[in-house]
């Protein structure tokens, strides 16, 4: 059985995640994005990966670190996976253009905290 992947490689996970959805929608507008399908796939199976990789995380580093609204992330996934048909693109550009970028700096941030044993250095 292997062994779960500790918080620190989830923040790596998300990390990826955000720095793939940026190089995808770079120098591209909103009409780009909305009239090219597998952009738009590929940046929101990787807001999936972002909100799967934050449910994954413990509960205690969730704790620690209130600041970032886990549950938003986490709900905003299981509406891209589960209500599929919901999605609306201005939703979806918006959320990488206005948040996405602050919500990096913060994991980011939290990552550069942790060691090697998924636990925060003082």
């Amino acid at each position: 059985m292997r062994e779960p992947l500790r918080d620190s490689e989830r923040l790596k996970h998300i990390i990826e995640a955000i720095d793939n959805i940026f190089e995808f929608i770079n120098g591209k507008t909103f009409d780009e994005y909305r009239q090219n399908k597998m952009m738009r796939f590929a940046v929101v199976k990787n807001l999936e990966i972002v909100g799967e990789a934050c449910y994954l995380i413990s509960k205690v580093l969730k704790e620690q670190h209130p600041e970032i609204e886990w549950q938003d992330v986490i709900a905003m996934r299981h509406l891209l996976v589960h209500g599929y048909y919901h999605i609306r693109d201005e939703v979806v550009w918006s959320t990488i253009r206005d948040e996405i970028p602050q919500f990096k700096e913060q994991i980011s941030l939290i990552k550069s905290k942790i060691d090697s044993d998924g636990k925060e250095k003082s």
